[in-house]
């Protein structure tokens, strides 16, 4: 007898890179059905304290271990369909004792190390803590376990594979992919017999397929030219199939009955009339999730075909004539139909239903998942043929695959014409005595740059971009559009693509990818990294978070980092949000070194009208305190919620910056608090963000502060001395047309849609930049 708690919880995404990647069909393993349990059935004392010592490794805050095997939920996390929490205990052993055999902690944000205390569970065989954060590496302990499914996938485990794992042999199923594992897979998984039909190294794939036809749970069949690939697999609680045609299923749950491998595929008993009833004689079904992979799909758009046929439910009076089969679909998991009733839709039983949907394979890989969401009957007519329900597959790609017959011309004129290429460059070569090649200006700036991240292939950047589709385009900025991508591993990218009418060139470029390989702080952007982009409402204490941190990413840039650098073009569209809206510095196109031995740079003026320092703008006099002013600006903006430059009260009025003097003549400082915060706000926090805020726009680079200081006044350590402006000094600083014409000045903050700062009356928003 047998209990199961499953509270599935809100999705996380995880980013990690792939140094090693095993395939297994099970990344997805959901929990089993079972009977309930009496409640006088208890779990021993030493494996509740050994699932408190489990959790404290892991960093599970949130497991009840009153009674893990009772009907009182085990966990307090929400839950949504893809990702469990989940305890399997099996109450089946004399004197109503309990045994946990199962654990499911899939997507919890875990940030801990995978738990030795495993080994305190003696009744353990299966453990799923995928889609976490948890680091390390797996502990030798385990080899002591009799673990048969065993899935670790998408974590920051690194190290090598461990041999030890080869010592585990009643593993059936692994699942290490996406991890920072190094190194080979060590010979010793040879002794792993068992999982020779479940585990696969994921070579790239050998030739990329157009479609796929499967006949779910039947033989092989010939529908006019299409061939039907047979699926007449066993069945099982945890059920994982790869066929050599690169696709296959996981299937997880059981009926709860005996010798129940066959009923996992259902099969008709009476003449179907209906056009191609090969495909409507049996069907596969699954009590919980049933999911088919389809492998080495070329990227790009198809259409997908699902055949449903009623053929265990009857029309008739008898008991077989009350069941009802409600489940629903979910194909790259979007869900496309919602408590979906075959018998309801075809009106009526061994009627054939087909649904047709539009689908995008973006890293060569189509999913599509049955989910049974407990509605509908499980004991009428009988237990164990409810749950969800597929007669076949069929998936066509929208697009006309390449002529194999044109390939083979192509190959000959192309392998000549490759000859006469070869031959040619000798002799250019020979000629400029350069023999031994050289890569391209910018490769070779790039390399020379010893970067400390990856080079990616053209075709990777494509399949995560899917082919620079417009629908991920971020923005456009000086180097051309920036695009939203998807890594093979899930990790999200931003793509910034260079184009040839880009305003800004080699230099430039090679500048900004060395900068930012080079910087690592909290508060600057990662050279591999992107944050999600979201409308979000900002509170005082978010919008005091975020001022602080780009104070405290700027004093890095300027005072602790190894390379002192002048950023050049602070402004609001350059600091992006991570989803815990921790502000990110970006942009660093336009950064120059701080020369220390140096009083200060001269160099041609390049940022965006209304953030550049008076100095500067006019007389290319650069140093730190340029950053200082352009983060004065910026300060203002976040507290008002205005834009600098387009934000006038009046016609009296410059910008943003010019009114908040005019104010602080007045004595009316608070007047630039933004209206939406109300009275959600300390007055004294709000003053003191804007005296700092006023100081870092003092015209004179003297009277500014340091951005340790600015960190240091911002956290109240510090008083903040308050210095009063003339307002018309500001009057010149915008008429800057007549040097712009020799000048890389952006002007793009007078017809930008987006920043991170929006008016009073609207939300405010991650950045997507037009100069990203």
């Amino acid at each position: 007898m047998v209990r199961i708690l499953n509270v599935p919880m809100d999705m996380i995404f995880l980013f990690s890179q792939i140094n090693i990647v095993l395939i297994v069909l099970m990344c997805n393993i959901g929990p089993i059905s079972s009977t309930a349990q009496p409640q006088n059935m208890t779990l021993p004392h030493d494996e509740v304290e050994a699932l408190i010592e489990i959790a404290a490794q892991l960093h599970k805050k949130d497991w009840n271990f009153s009674d893990p095997c009772s009907n009182v939920p085990t966990f307090s996390t929400p839950h949504t369909d893809q990702y469990y929490n989940t305890l399997f205990c099996n109450c089946s052993f004399p004197g109503n004792v309990c045994h946990v055999q199962s654990i499911f902690l899939v997507g919890q944000e875990l940030d801990g190390v995978l738990p030795p205390a495993l080994v305190k569970l003696p009744y353990i065989k299966q453990l799923n803590l995928g889609q976490n954060y948890l680091s390390g590496s797996i502990p030798s302990k385990w080899t002591s376990t009799k673990l048969e499914f065993l899935v670790l996938s998408v974590n920051n485990l690194s190290g090598p594979i461990p041999s030890y794992l080869g010592n585990i042999v009643t593993l059936q199923a692994l699942a290490l992919e996406s991890n920072l594992f190094s190194g080979t897979i060590p010979p010793e998984l040879g002794k792993l017999i068992n999982m020779e039909r479940f585990l696969a190294i994921a070579n790239p794939c050998s030739k990329e397929q157009y479609s796929v036809h499967i006949n779910c749970g039947g033989k092989q069949a010939t529908i006019g030219s299409i061939k039907y690939d047979g699926d007449e697999a066993s069945g099982g609680g945890a059920k994982f199939f790869y066929d050599t045609g690169n696709w296959g299923f996981s299937s997880t749950g059981d009926f709860g009955l005996k010798n129940y491998d066959q009923e996992y595929i259902a099969r008709n008993s009476s003449i179907l009339n209906m056009t191609n009833s090969e495909l409507y004689s049996t069907a596969r079904i699954s009590p919980l999730s049933l999911t088919y992979y389809a492998r080495c799909l070329a990227n790009g758009n198809y259409t997908v075909k699902l055949h449903f046929a009623e053929i265990v439910f009857r029309n008739n009076r008898s008991y077989y004539g009350v069941g009802r089969r409600i489940f629903d679909v979910y194909i790259q998991e979007k869900l496309v139909l919602k408590d979906f009733n075959i018998q309801k839709e075809a009106q009526g039983v061994d009627k054939e239903v087909i649904k047709v949907f539009k689908a995008v394979v973006n890293v060569m890989t189509l999913e599509i998942r049955f989910h049974w969401a407990g509605k509908g009957t499980t004991n009428a007519p009988k237990r164990g043929i409810y749950g969800s329900l597929i007669s076949a597959i069929s998936v066509e790609s929208d697009f006309k695959p390449p002529d194999d017959s044109k390939k083979k011309i192509f190959i000959v004129v192309g392998a000549v014409s490759v000859l006469c290429l070869i031959f040619m460059t000798i002799g250019i070569l020979w000629l400029r005595c350069c023999f031994g090649g050289r890569a391209s200006t910018r490769e070779q700036d790039l390399r020379g740059l010893d970067l400390q991240t990856g080079f990616f292939r053209f075709k990777q950047i494509k399949a995560a971009t899917n082919n620079f589709d417009a629908a991920n385009k971020l923005g456009e900025g000086g180097f051309g559009a920036v695009y939203k991508g998807e890594l093979l591993d899930g990790t999200i990218i931003a793509v910034k693509q260079l184009s040839s009418k880009s305003k800004q060139g080699n230099r430039e470029f090679v500048n900004e990818i060395g900068m930012i390989s080079a910087l690592q702080h909290p508060n600057l952007v990662k050279l591999y990294g992107c944050p999600e982009e979201g409308l979000k409402k900002l509170d005082w204490r978010t919008r005091q978070k975020i001022c602080v941190g780009i104070a405290r990413g700027l004093a890095y840039l300027h005072e602790e980092s190894a390379l002192k650098i002048v950023h050049r073009d602070i402004k609001t569209t350059n600091i992006l949000l991570d989803e815990d809206l921790n502000p990110k510095i970006s942009d660093f196109g336009l950064a120059k070194l701080d020369e220390e031995e140096k009083t200060h740079i001269s160099t041609r003026v390049a940022g965006t009208i209304g953030y550049m320092a008076p100095e500067y703008a006019l007389w290319g006099y650069l140093t730190d305190k340029a950053d200082v002013y352009s983060f004065g600006v910026v300060a203002l903006e976040l507290l008002s919620g205005k834009n600098n430059i387009k934000y006038r009260p009046n016609e009296n009025f410059v910008c943003l910056l010019d009114w908040a003097l005019v104010l602080q003549q007045k004595g009316n400082l608070m007047e630039l608090v933004d209206p939406k915060l109300g009275s959600q706000f300390k007055k004294e926090e709000a003053m003191r963000m804007i005296k700092v805020a006023l100081l870092c726009a003092n015209p004179s680079p003297a009277l500014r502060p340091t951005m340790s200081a600015v960190v240091s006044m911002l956290e109240g350590q510090t008083i903040v001395h308050e210095v009063k402006i003339n307002p018309s000094i500001y009057g010149d600083e915008l008429g800057l047309k007549a040097f712009t014409e020799d000048s890389d000045i952006d002007h793009s903050s007078y017809d930008e849609t987006r920043s991170l700062i929006y008016s009073s009356n609207e939300k405010f928003a991650a950045s997507t930049s037009s100069s990203v």
